[in-house]
């Protein structure tokens, strides 16, 4: 443990313990998650990225809402990239409107005038991220509205696309459903989503370059 991590144990070891195991417990740590310990981290910003980068070549990523480590390399090859846990999309249906819900988010931050400084996070229908990840699934794929195939209707943009990631962002704490008030049943359009800081993490420009590649690929298999 580097010098100025190891000074800090001596009068506040039990809250370094915790961030250490909290940082590692989940992708990301909120300042919700625990306010005391997130300020105290970022307090100590530094010492906690020197400690990282020393001990195990990871990168601290922190913001006002939100801090994550960040490992480029994976040590043990004897796992499997299929056996990793680890947040991911494999199918390119999949990635694509992982990368559609990141350019809605986008916009809709835009349309709000709001930045990760907002005390509340923004709030959507998923109705919404349906009709823009329907939209621009036939925008990216032309030739298959133009011979009126149902490939990318919203429905099956809906089973295919989206219906398959949302359990994952919302596991990964990237998304959070919000509950309708118990006298509402609310339909599958109307739901609210909140979305979690973690996504200011992501760039659709950085994204977008897989996407040639992807384009190349024939989809995975369905699953029966």
């Amino acid at each position: 443990m580097n010098i100025e991590l190891t000074r800090l144990l001596d009068r506040s070891g039990d809250k370094i313990r915790a961030i250490l195991n909290i940082l590692i417990e989940s992708p990301c740590f909120y300042l919700t998650d625990n306010q005391e310990l997130f300020y105290f981290l970022r307090r100590h910003r530094r010492e906690f990225s020197d400690y990282y980068e020393k001990m195990y070549g990871w990168q601290l990523i922190m913001d006002s809402k939100c801090a994550r480590v960040f490992k480029e390399t994976w040590h043990n090859n004897a796992i499997t990239p299929a056996n990793r846990a680890m947040f991911t999309f494999r199918r390119r249906d999949e990635c694509l409107a992982f990368m559609m819900l990141l350019e809605f988010f986008e916009l809709q931050l835009e349309q709000n005038s709001m930045t990760v400084q907002e005390r509340d996070n923004l709030r959507f229908r998923f109705g919404d991220l349906l009709q823009h990840v329907h939209r621009r699934f036939q925008e990216y794929f032309p030739d298959e509205t133009e011979r009126n195939t149902t490939k990318y209707t919203e429905k099956n943009v809906l089973d295919k696309a989206l219906k398959p990631i949302m359990p994952q962002l919302e596991k990964y704490r990237f998304l959070k459903k919000i509950p309708p008030p118990q006298d509402l049943k609310a339909q599958q359009n109307e739901v609210i989503y909140e979305a979690l800081p973690a996504l200011y993490h992501y760039n659709t420009a950085a994204l977008s370059r897989i996407l040639p590649e992807l384009d190349n690929q024939e989809p995975a298999q369905s699953e029966s």
